[in-house]
């Protein structure tokens, strides 16, 4: 059976070469009006479409491939016996390769002065049918959709004697409908502004906000599932800062998930104390020590359902929001009081990816879901951590995972006493971390100490050992590890190597 390749490309870059190697191994070329005569001007043997269908291109080419003798030979499935007799009966012929490229959408809405019945025209309706029933039989047809890939597939066809692989074939197909959602979502986007409605891929509910982080800007925030996770059971609508601050919380409780009681403190994006404790109340009122200022304003999470207990301490300050996965009934009646207070149930989540807006495109990365291996850390200095040390060092690399770098945290008895964060030196966050230890009258004598990230020098690790610091866990890596471990022996300091780096920007 005589193979054959579907045509219709806007781009004619490489399409001459492709289309050459082709014919050259058998192939009969079947193509649309405008690549058909490019092919035809240079000496390549090409059926119209318009044989196929036995029907003209009409309505100023809008109308061409859209027709069964076209469709059944892309969507058959050579595996599939039924659909076989149906193509010998109806007289039509299987396609093999399809190879497609789209209407120039956005690079036509880039122009200035363009119109909008211009940027019409130029949504392609054929184009992305075909690249969609192609990509769909994948395991029948190969779908090419972008010249770059046209010197690799007659690569992958020469080493494969024309037996493209299906993981091959799928890999184009996944291309393929990537390329399409981004050519929909442009066209989405540009109706999106024609009508005033912003767009985001993949985040189809759009709730307003009042405004963004400050009153001139304006922000609304896309639902994923946002609803299933998030219920707020009291209080005005929450803002955008205010979900900056619940995710940094959410995220911080979630790595406590199945601990004791624990309660975290989140100011700005940033934990102000976290504390494990024998009930919430306990939790919260450890929690609190570490900075008795900065809680006010801020935001409260449990990881447990809130009792009266807990919930009573809690009601002694005012607090933006107050999450936790549940609330019983005395103590959301209690904290309901509080007309200006958010009481937000929340349902722990795992996702993997994390996204991120950036000047000219949109980071993603996965999502920093380990603290370490308890398995692999290494104590590399003369002195070593007791079991307890031990203990309190999992709770403070938890915790300055989730403080913006560079971060430094103490600990001691799984209660933060000091924070931290956010400064373009470590030896800066150490100094704050320490002051405010000072300003709270908290003793950091015997604690644990955490970096997210190496010392570069010694210098930093011996302010964190000057404070009061006599066992330290950092990710290690520096080139100077052993310059800073050699000081960290010199003091009497345990020091943990996690290899585990968690900066947070």
């Amino acid at each position: 059976m005589k193979k054959r390749a579907l045509i219709s490309v806007y781009k004619k870059e490489g399409i001459l070469e492709l289309c050459k190697y082709l014919e050259g191994v058998g192939y009969e070329l079947v193509s649309t009006g405008g690549t058909a005569k490019y092919l035809g001007e240079n000496g390549l043997k090409v059926s119209k479409v318009e044989d196929v269908t036995g029907f003209p291109e009409i309505l100023g080419g809008r109308v061409k491939t859209l027709h069964p003798g076209v469709f059944s030979g892309i969507l058959a499935d050579k595996r599939n016996d039924e659909h076989r007799v149906q193509m010998e009966k109806t007289g039509l012929d299987f396609f093999d390769v399809v190879i497609v490229n789209l209407y120039p959408f956005e690079e036509t809405i880039s122009r200035a002065g363009v119109t909008e019945a211009e940027a019409i025209e130029q949504i392609d309706i054929g184009g992305v049918s075909l690249i969609r029933a192609a990509a769909k039989n994948f395991n029948s047809v190969n779908i090419l959709t972008e010249t770059g890939q046209y010197d690799e597939y007659i690569e992958e066809h020469k080493k494969s004697s024309g037996k493209i692989s299906e993981d091959y074939s799928k890999r184009l197909a996944f291309e393929a409908f990537r390329n399409i959602t981004r050519y929909d979502f442009a066209i989405e986007e540009y109706f999106g502004k024609n009508i005033g409605v912003p767009v985001f891929p993949g985040l189809s509910e759009i709730y307003p906000l009042r405004y963004g982080e400050n009153p001139h800007q304006t922000a609304v925030l896309f639902k994923d599932n946002f609803d299933n996770i998030f219920k707020v059971l009291h209080g005005k609508e929450i803002s955008y800062n205010n979900l900056l601050d619940v995710d940094a919380a959410v995220n911080i409780i979630g790595e406590f998930q199945n601990s004791s009681p624990t309660c975290a403190i989140i100011k700005h994006g940033n934990p102000c104390g976290a504390a494990e404790g024998s009930s919430l109340k306990d939790a919260y009122l450890r929690a609190f020590q570490t900075d008795t200022v900065s809680p006010f304003g801020g935001i409260l999470i449990f990881n447990k359902e809130l009792d009266i207990d807990a919930a009573t301490e809690v009601d002694k300050i005012f607090t933006e929001i107050i999450l936790a996965p549940g609330f019983d009934g005395d103590a959301l009646e209690l904290l309901k009081k509080k007309k200006n207070r958010r009481i937000v149930k929340f349902s722990f989540e795992n996702f993997k990816y994390e996204f991120r807006r950036i000047t000219g495109g949109v980071l993603m990365q996965e999502r920093d879901s380990k603290v370490y291996d308890k398995e692999n850390l290494k104590v590399v200095t003369e002195a070593k951590p007791t079991e307890k040390e031990m203990i309190d060092c999992e709770f403070a690399y938890k915790i300055v995972k989730h403080t913006k770098s560079n971060a430094v945290i103490f600990v001691k008895n799984l209660q933060t006493l000091a924070i931290g964060g956010g400064q373009p030196s470590r030896i800066d966050s150490t100094k704050i971390a320490v002051s405010k230890a000072k300003q709270f009258e908290i003793d950091l004598e015997g604690s644990v100490a955490a970096s997210d990230a190496f010392f570069p020098f010694a210098d930093g690790m011996i302010e964190v050992a000057k404070a009061g610091s006599k066992c330290i866990v950092q990710p290690g890596g520096s080139v100077r590890d052993e310059e800073v471990i050699a000081a960290a022996n010199e003091l009497g300091v345990a020091m943990v190597f996690t290899g585990y780096r968690h900066f947070r920007h």
